[in-house]
């Protein structure tokens, strides 16, 4: 049941978090680009990194990574508005930067969950 209420708890704190940023990223650089989704996504990746690599090196209760991985980086990170903006560029004639975006967000992403992953494990 704690776990539940931690899932709960984080989930709410991600959620509020990426919406707080992304409405930032929007106010100070506006355009089509979806450039807080894609900060939002790239950081997500860094804080489950992470919070993986402290348990698996240095024995981070599980109940903590349910509670961050699923929880807060969960309501934090978003798989259905990454995928929703790219086919919104593609209909508004960007396929470029549909393109640029989607490649964009595996090639930081990626090395941004691994960085985290051995920040956590240093």
């Amino acid at each position: 049941m704690i776990t539940l209420l931690g899932v709960g708890a984080a989930a709410a704190l991600g959620a509020v978090a990426r919406y707080v940023l992304d409405q930032y990223v929007r106010y100070r650089k506006p355009g089509a680009f979806p450039r807080g989704t894609w900060l939002i996504n790239i950081t997500g990746s860094f804080v489950l990194g992470l919070f993986v690599g402290l348990w698996t090196r240095h024995g981070l209760p599980e109940q903590v990574l349910t509670i961050v991985g699923a929880g807060f980086c969960g309501a934090y990170t978003t798989f259905s508005t990454f995928s929703y903006e790219l086919v919104r560029l593609c209909e508004q004639g960007g396929v470029g930067k549909s393109l640029l975006y989607g490649a964009s967000s595996l090639a930081v992403g990626l090395p941004a969950a691994a960085a985290g992953f051995a920040a956590g494990t240093f």
